[in-house]
């Protein structure tokens, strides 16, 4: 099987790396310039993963970390289609989440945010995409959290999703937010895109994908590459 030729990066729809509203990305961000890699290993195929270690409930998240009952807040379904630069479905490709609880705290030893953890919630998930290139997951609509940024800093509902895609070239680790969130305004990671691509960041209500009496649905595309790509978000 030949690889693609890949269309270069829109840089222009991906916050840059150093971000002065972003106090993190100043400690983290690259001092020197990037390096490209070569076409053929750009290019190359990577299975990383082995998609016969995933478990039945590991997309479901109000199930999988349950250990006396149900995790407490809103039940949500978040789905969507993992398509290529091209508009393709990127079929049996590994989608992983993590996210905050209700609450607005995550299962992490660093995480000190005064606010309950659940113990019926670990907030992270994973699944593979169909042949229409389609995941799904169930969980509960993460809280919002301050974070120490500026005075007064809190982060949006959201949740973080990483993709491997089907070549090194189309890794993509983002964050998804929520339709109306009045926080995104005032968000300077959010605020860091280049507003022309902001949106696609931003899930969208679906009656459809909502189930009766259970849990509201939400529809998040991620495209991995091209002029359309989903901007790259930690």
């Amino acid at each position: 099987m030949t690889s693609p030729i890949l269309t270069p990066r829109d840089w222009e729809s991906h916050p840059p790396y150093r971000s002065s509203g972003y106090k993190s990305s100043v400690l983290r961000s690259p001092s020197r310039p990037l390096i490209p890699l070569r076409e053929n290993l750009r290019d190359r195929r990577v299975p990383v993963y082995g998609a016969e270690d995933l478990g039945a409930l590991d997309s479901d998240l109000t199930k999988n970390a349950a250990k006396n009952g149900e995790p407490l807040g809103e039940r949500i379904i978040v789905t969507g289609r993992v398509l290529d630069e091209g508009g393709r479905p990127v079929r049996n490709t590994l989608v992983e989440i993590w996210q905050a609880n209700a609450a607005g705290r995550y299962v992490h030893k660093a995480d000190q945010h005064d606010a309950p953890l659940d113990p019926n919630f670990l907030g992270a998930g994973r699944c593979v995409t169909d042949n229409e290139g389609r995941y799904r997951f169930l969980t509960i609509k993460p809280g919002a959290y301050p974070w120490g940024n500026h005075p007064n800093a809190w982060r949006p509902n959201h949740i973080h999703f990483s993709l491997f895609g089907e070549y090194f070239g189309s890794r993509l680790v983002t964050q998804m937010y929520f339709p109306g969130d009045p926080l995104l305004a005032l968000d300077p990671i959010y605020q860091g895109i280049p507003e022309s691509a902001r949106e696609r960041l931003v899930s969208r209500f679906s009656i459809d994908t909502t189930q009766e009496g259970y849990a509201l649905g939400y529809e998040f595309d991620i495209v991995l590459r091209g002029p359309q790509q989903t901007p790259t978000e930690a």
